[in-house]
């Protein structure tokens, strides 16, 4: 008997989900024999898109305001017939469920319409959780392959204040209360920040769709358009929150490094579980998921050993770098350990360092530059614990415009807040 290779006994077409097997019928006898193939071919196709899937741009980076975790909400939407407009702004990302459907019709992780059979497109209003500066959008299609929004815009204002909040159900449209009260908002005529763009559809390799925002206002809400209906999966909203400082006094004591108030995470040694910049979102974390996290080192000790203060003895440490909000000087430090119960680091270190936003790439590119000055001598910490350093537990470090956290061994931190005064630099451009 002649024994054949994967290969040879499959010869696979990698033209997207529905792969083409080309076979022998008569050697292998009925093509209904070879469906339980069709699962080992999906999972080949999804492996080589892996490889080619394209980088995504430097402004996803940058803090979402948009994410319900940090307050963003749907104000309203024309249409939740058969997924509400909600999700959009869920953290996780998107996922399927094969085979389920609800009495509206298949059930879709995302914003889904109705096929539109009147005049008109679809659109919802979004409060931005932190109103800001945006950099960019990703609008994910994921899964909506037959069904996706062909093209979309943005259009942004600065409002004075927020919207109530609504009731959203699965299978309804707007009622005609709503849409008079919406209409005074006269949205249509909001500032166009993304112009009408067609979109891809969800498959693995064309599923984020990445648009960089040129206007650099200051937004509090977002219309944003789909023509003339479709489904979108989530909506990532990149940027920077834009706080006026003339109303913050001097001695009023501020988190300086908060999302809310600016602060925004420029670099870091690995976030493989958890990005950095959860480190400064509102509130206390609600998982593990929401906080910074790294790999364990693979070059740690076989066996550990501590010092006398119980610190351990280990090469290397991760890190991240944040810019604050606005320049000052610290003088309470919260590091929150918070759901890292089996995974939180042995010890943590802070450093800061004045200066400008033209130079701060070196922070990142160098780790054993000079200009660091230490902030918090290293800290033991523990599992699942707010640790609080006080003035007298810091070093005098002067007016800082950046810090540096870093971690030994490797884990994981849920939110690190630095509480210090701000200080007018003339000329600064942070």
């Amino acid at each position: 008997m002649t024994h054949r290779s994967w290969s040879q006994r499959i010869q696979v077409s990698v033209q997207g989900p529905n792969t083409v097997i080309h076979q022998n019928e008569q050697q292998y006898g009925h093509i209904d024999k070879l469906k339980k193939w069709r699962h080992l071919t999906r999972w080949i196709w999804h492996r080589n898109l892996d490889h080619t899937e394209r980088k995504a741009p430097k402004f996803t980076e940058l803090n979402d305001l948009a994410v319900d975790t940090v307050g963003g909400k749907i104000c309203f939407a024309t249409d939740d017939y058969f997924a509400v407009a909600d999700n959009l702004l869920k953290p996780v990302a998107p996922v399927f469920k094969e085979g389920v459907f609800t009495v509206f019709g298949k059930w879709m992780d995302g914003w889904e319409t109705r096929r539109k059979r009147m005049a008109g497109h679809d659109w919802c209003i979004i409060q931005l959780g932190v109103p800001g500066c945006i950099y960019g959008v990703d609008f994910d299609t994921s899964y909506f392959t037959g069904n996706y929004s062909p093209r979309v815009s943005i259009q942004g204002a600065n409002l004075d204040q927020g919207l109530p909040d609504r009731l959203s159900d699965m299978g309804t449209e707007a009622t005609v209360q709503e849409i008079t009260d919406i209409t005074r908002l006269k949205s249509e005529d909001w500032t166009e920040i993304l112009t009408k763009t067609p979109l891809q559809p969800g498959y693995l390799t064309s599923c984020h769709n990445y648009f960089e925002i040129y206007n650099r206002s200051r937004w509090t809400h977002l219309r944003v358009n789909m023509f003339p209906d479709g489904g979108i999966a989530r909506l990532r909203v990149y940027g920077r929150a834009k706080r006026d400082w003339s109303s913050v006094p001097h001695n009023q004591l501020t988190d300086l490094v908060a999302m809310e108030n600016g602060g925004l995470c420029i670099g870091y040694s690995d976030s493989h579980f958890g990005h950095a910049r959860n480190l400064i979102q509102p509130g206390r974390a609600e998982t593990m998921a929401d906080g910074w996290e790294t790999k364990r080192h693979p070059e740690r000790p076989a066996i550990l050993t501590a010092d006398a203060q119980g610190i351990l003895h280990v090469p290397g440490e991760d890190w991240c770098v944040f810019r604050l909000g606005h320049p000052g000087t610290v003088t309470k430090i919260e590091i929150d350990t918070n759901h890292f119960k089996g995974n939180f680091p042995d010890s943590c270190r802070i450093e800061g360092c004045w200066v400008g936003v033209d130079h701060e790439e070196e922070l990142v590119k160098s780790y054993d530059t000079h200009t660091w000055r230490p902030l918090l001598p290293v800290k033991k910490l523990s599992a699942h614990k707010q640790f609080i350093y006080k003035s007298e537990e810091l070093f005098s470090c002067g007016v800082i415009s950046h810090v540096r956290l870093s971690i030994a061994p490797d884990g994981g931190i849920s939110r690190m807040r630095l509480w210090g005064y701000t200080t007018i630099i003339p000329n600064s451009k942070l």
